[in-house]
């Protein structure tokens, strides 16, 4: 070889280091908008006390100010995947974390309770947009190869917003003006779009240039109206309880929505010339449908965790927010140790078998959670959690890589935010069924004395309310049977949980594919990559 071409080679080797190290800077631009969005979500909880006061807001009030943005990120998922698919990817991610810069100032400087419901709904679409945007911007910054590691990363970050959100957000409120809670997010969001800017590809395919004509009112429709219906019947029945009327008919409503919704996809997709805003045939790959369907396995069962583990901290063991958020680390630290290395093991064992083994340390860890008892020591609570952490980090990290390895460049967009609507859905639906069953639980054991009947209906609406009517009467043996009745009614959930899981782990093993991680289907455009290893190119658009 001549000194000309070993010069090239030379120069060759060079870019495709600094494209790799750009890859990794976009993730951690990515990870770092994916963590203002999740802390936006915790962080609520602890504001909502000094909200109640200084806004003067009711209870309804109170109910919206977390709904509005839980309804608003559900119901924005598939058209900002449209928008991404049709304008770039890049530059919905950017106009989104603007928006959500401007929208979370809009709900620090609120000053009423219609103003910030509105700010927090805009902040809904512009999350909806950059959880979208960011995780189909895996699919162009990643080649297949290396596709598994970086969805480790990713889902790392954001499970960091579990315990940040309410550390921060204790320490800011017990310091600062309680603004600062939503403005943290600015200088994050601006982070962002800066980094966004320079180092993320635009990645709209050439092939996608011809389709942008023919949009899918009828589709977005449908599914818009589904996911909203279904995630409000959900929050309703996790605040009411699974008996009431209104959120049986919300459900309904939204899954007739989304059935109409795949019936009339379907139908679109089989005329010449017209192109349907979700394409069914990406169902036909096994590493998407069932990667899919895991995913949401998943969060439904680890929810559990999420949904009684605070209380437990706060009302049975006697910490603050910020002490419980600390008490949640072990879950997180078993989120990253799961999620991280899940491309290793996925390589050892096979995707099936990763998947798997997920699912086995979840359920273990879910069902060693069902013995927790008021007087456990900490490092068996840390201990269970810790496993059922490392458990979802590999099952979710996994199965989220396989079905992104079958998702097309020009619809990732559209195809990514199925995943997203299925992991946002899930949280509701698994807080809704656990929380039924975690209060069925604590009513069924709760021994309380004679009390009047709006006593008694406060002391069973929960391990809070139980605790403050036994504060008010001064009874030691009530508040002991509260927390009994709350640890009981808290490990049947878990118990359910474990058993979630254990679902989870015979889909993997009856329905996942046993080999890779999938493949990129280069008939339906690809993504970016190949297994080989082969460079993504992104294409401006």
């Amino acid at each position: 070889m001549g000194a000309t071409g070993m010069a090239g080679a030379a120069g060759t080797a060079m870019g495709a280091v600094g494209a790799g190290r750009r890859r990794w800077w976009a993730l951690a631009a990515l990870s770092l908008a994916m963590l203002a969005v999740g802390l936006d979500g915790t962080v609520l909880s602890v504001a909502l006390p000094r909200l109640a006061g200084d806004l003067e807001a009711t209870a309804s009030d109170l109910q919206w100010f977390s709904s509005s943005y839980l309804l608003f990120l559900a119901a924005a998922m598939l058209p900002m995947g449209l928008l991404g698919d049709r304008l770039g990817h890049k530059r919905v991610l950017v106009a989104s974390l603007s928006l959500f810069a401007l929208s979370s100032a809009g709900c620090a400087y609120a000053a009423t309770p219609g103003w910030f419901i509105a700010a927090r709904s805009v902040l809904g679409v512009a999350g909806a947009g950059i959880v979208v945007m960011a995780l189909s911007a895996l699919t162009v910054l990643f080649p297949a190869a290396e596709r598994p590691r970086a969805v480790g990363v990713w889902s790392a970050a954001n499970f960091l917003a579990l315990p940040l959100g309410p550390l921060l957000g204790g320490w800011m409120l017990t310091h600062l003006w309680w603004g600062w809670v939503f403005l943290i997010n600015v200088p994050v969001a601006l982070v962002g779009v800066v980094v966004v800017s320079v180092l993320v590809p635009k990645a709209v395919p050439e092939a996608v240039v011809g389709r942008r004509s023919r949009p899918d009112p009828v589709g977005v429709s449908l599914s818009t109206g589904g996911l909203v219906c279904v995630t409000l019947g959900l929050i309703r029945a996790g605040e009411y309880g699974r008996h009431d009327a209104w959120a049986w008919a919300a459900t309904g409503g939204g899954l007739v929505l989304l059935a109409a919704f795949g019936r009339y996809e379907h139908r679109l997709g089989s005329r010449p010339g017209r192109q349907p805003l979700l394409d069914l045939r990406v169902f036909a790959a096994a590493s998407y449908t069932w990667g899919v369907v895991l995913i949401g396995i998943a969060v439904f069962a680890n929810i559990g965790v999420l949904f009684t583990m605070p209380q437990y901290f706060q009302a049975v063991r006697g910490t603050d927010a910020m002490g419980s958020g600390l008490r949640l680390l072990p879950i997180i630290g078993g989120l990253v140790i799961g999620a991280v290395p899940a491309d290793r093991v996925a390589r050892l064992l096979g995707v099936k078998v990763a998947v798997a083994v997920g699912f086995v340390l979840m359920a273990a860890g879910l069902l060693m959670g069902g013995a927790t008892s008021v007087g456990s020591s900490a490092w068996f609570v840390a201990l269970w959690m810790g496993l059922s952490g490392a458990g979802m980090g590999l099952a979710m990290a996994t199965s989220t890589a396989a079905a992104l390895s079958e998702v097309s460049q020009g619809r990732s967009g559209v195809e990514a935010a199925v995943l997203q609507a299925v992991n946002k859905v899930g949280a509701p639906f698994g807080s809704a069924i656990l929380g039924s069953v975690s209060l069925t639980g604590y009513r069924d054991r709760l021994r309380v004395p004679d009390l009047s009947a709006a006593d008694l209906s406060t002391a069973r609406s929960g391990v809070f309310g139980g605790a403050e009517v036994a504060g008010r009467v001064g009874s030691a043996p009530m508040s002991a049977s509260v927390r009994g009745a709350f640890v009981h009614g808290m490990d049947l959930a878990l118990l359910v949980s474990g058993g979630v899981a254990v679902l989870g782990l015979i889909v993997a093993l009856v329905f996942m594919p046993g080999v890779g991680a999938g493949r990129d289907r280069a008939g339906r455009g690809g993504v970016g990559g190949s297994a080989s290893g082969s460079q993504p190119v992104g294409v401006d658009g």
